[in-house]
């Protein structure tokens, strides 16, 4: 059997191990490429090296926090730059073109977000 191709390159971006491992294993079955960071500053090195299609963006992160890679993503707005659904604890969290989340949250809920943002950006 072939494997088929991935669905999209997903970077998860959370400083719980153990939710970057929920949802990493989640988003691999589901046929996403996947890869990790667990701070804000590991997050912006690998968008600068190989950048995925979506971000998958905790906000509350160590070192650079999440809001911090959003207005830097926000300011960089290319064809290059990924979408980003955001997962956080906290209230009244609105960006343009960011897909929020409220935590905890439902993993197909998760696949579908990432889903709807690549549709999203492919239509831009």
């Amino acid at each position: 059997m072939v494997p088929r191709p991935a669905e999209a390159a997903v970077l998860i971006v959370e400083d719980d191990a153990d939710l970057r491992y929920v949802f990493r294993t989640t988003l691999t079955v589901a046929g996403f490429s996947v890869r990790e960071a667990s701070d804000g500053y590991q997050a912006l090195v690998a968008i600068d090296e190989d950048p995925p299609d979506v971000v998958l963006l905790d906000l509350m992160l160590p070192r650079i926090s999440g809001f911090t890679v959003l207005d830097e993503l926000e300011a960089r707005r290319d064809s290059r730059t990924p979408a980003v659904v955001v997962m956080t604890g906290l209230d009244g969290v609105e960006r343009p073109d960011v897909t929020v989340l409220r935590k905890p949250v439902e993993l197909p809920a998760v696949i579908a977000a990432i889903r709807a943002a690549m549709r999203r950006r492919s239509s831009h």
